[in-house]
């Protein structure tokens, strides 16, 4: 069985329907899903503030690589468009981290690095997963940091905002 942690957002067209079509998507799979967030964009592109949010998922037939198979045909159903780096999306879902039974899968390689390499770096990843994973741990650099701690440490966290809104899945639909 593999758990995974997938980061979503979106800052095109109907922000919070793409969200929500990527909790549809994976609804037989999701275990928890954070409250919304409104972002200030990362990277340096001038463009709208997105939408994010983070599901845990898991199911007992899928590897980390299908996780990643999983949201990519997510974001190509969403119309997503990979034109500028760091740029306006329809959907973007990353996996952040992936166990396989009782283990953290690390992996460098370079279509799926586990954990994902940038997010202890990103407050719109970890604000909504302490969320949902209060307790859970991110490994940087070897070491297993507590994801609290890293979104108590985080430069961008005063960007991330919780929305008002939220994303119905199991019992909230």
């Amino acid at each position: 069985m593999t758990r995974a942690v997938l980061s979503i957002g979106s800052n095109i067209g109907d922000a919070a329907a793409h969200l929500q079509s990527a909790v549809d998507g994976l609804a037989p799979h999701v275990v928890a899903v954070s409250h919304v967030y409104r972002t200030a964009p990362w990277g340096g592109v001038e463009q709208a503030d997105f939408l994010n949010a983070v599901l845990v998922v898991d199911d007992d037939a899928a590897s980390c690589r299908d996780w990643l198979t999983r949201a990519q045909a997510l974001e190509a159903a969403a119309d997503r468009v990979r034109d500028v780096r760091w740029g306006p999306r329809t959907l973007d879902v990353d996996v952040v981290s992936c166990t396989d039974g009782d283990r953290d899968v690390i992996s460098a390689d370079p279509e799926l690095t586990l954990p994902h390499p940038r997010a202890h770096e990103r407050a719109f990843v970890l604000l909504p997963w302490l969320d949902v994973e209060p307790d859970a741990v991110l490994a940087v650099d070897g070491r297993e940091v507590p994801i609290a701690r890293l979104a108590a440490e985080v430069p961008d966290r005063d960007g991330v905002v919780r929305a008002d809104r939220e994303l119905a899945w199991g019992e909230r639909r």
